[in-house]
């Protein structure tokens, strides 16, 4: 069921996504080489407890995965783009991390995410990584100014594909954005390739996570052992932006903004 949200409710949500923000823009300024993924989960656990805030990943369980998450927050590296379980790894110099982050507090809930190069961007191996990023947020931006009163949640997928397929990246439509509320995904789905003028209609009060993901050279993906961690089927990298946004009156106000 798709729920639409009053201009109160939104306000509600504000918290939520600030504190995700906040917590992510953390977690980027004080990861450095050597920096463990438990470590960063560690420290994202720390920020949910002083907050009163309550995990949407510890104890979620969908079909696709093996297990419970069991952690805060994910932590994927390199050929790694989605559901990272955090294990024990000290970040390499050039690493490329994407951390996703989502939390409730006071009963609403907030989802983002970020990827960056762990050290500073260096040689060729830097340049292709600052691209995939660069390309992820560049989609998420578009994507973000397609989410207009009066739109189609394919007017979204489409500015991200423009994006992604512009650069020469494949697109895989196996994950992509959702409803966000009460709880982590809900309805409407947010594939990140589609036609404009498609699908359900954007209506103020509607909240939703837009995530472009792309990978360096393949659309095709597999989990990892640890039944979580989804890796590209070549080895290539990936780069994840996302942000929670509301449909207002007057356009899409983003929630987990960064400033």
């Amino acid at each position: 069921m798709i729920e639409l949200r009053t201009p109160r409710e939104i306000e509600e949500m504000r918290p939520a996504g600030a504190f995700v923000a906040q917590v992510l823009t953390e977690i980027r300024e004080t990861t450095r080489v050597g920096t463990n993924l438990l470590e960063i989960d560690a420290l994202a656990h720390q920020r949910i407890r002083e907050r009163g805030a309550e995990s949407c990943y510890i104890d979620y369980h969908p079909s696709f995965g093996a297990s419970p998450f069991g952690k805060v927050i994910c932590t994927s590296v390199n050929d790694a783009v989605l559901h990272g379980l955090p294990h024990d790894y000290a970040l390499q110099d050039g690493d490329l991390l994407t951390i996703d982050f989502a939390v409730a507090v006071e009963g609403w809930v907030s989802d983002s995410a970020l990827s960056f190069v762990v050290g500073g961007a260096k040689g060729e191996r830097g340049a292709k990584d600052e691209r995939l990023i660069t390309t992820s947020e560049e989609a998420l931006a578009a994507g973000i100014a397609a989410a207009q009163p009066g739109g189609k949640i394919g007017d979204i997928s489409a500015a991200i594909a423009e994006v992604g397929h512009g650069a020469g990246y494949r697109i895989n439509t196996d994950f992509g954005g959702h409803g966000v509320g009460r709880t982590m995904h809900g309805d409407p789905h947010v594939p990140n390739n589609g036609r404009k003028g498609r699908g359900f209609p954007l209506r103020p009060g509607l909240v939703i996570a837009i995530e472009p993901w792309f990978l360096e050279t393949t659309d095709e993906i597999y989990t990892d052992p640890d039944g979580w961690t989804l890796r590209s089927a070549d080895g290539s990298r990936g780069a994840h932006s996302e942000h929670t946004i509301a449909i207002t009156e007057n356009g899409p106000l983003v929630l987990t903004d960064r400033g």
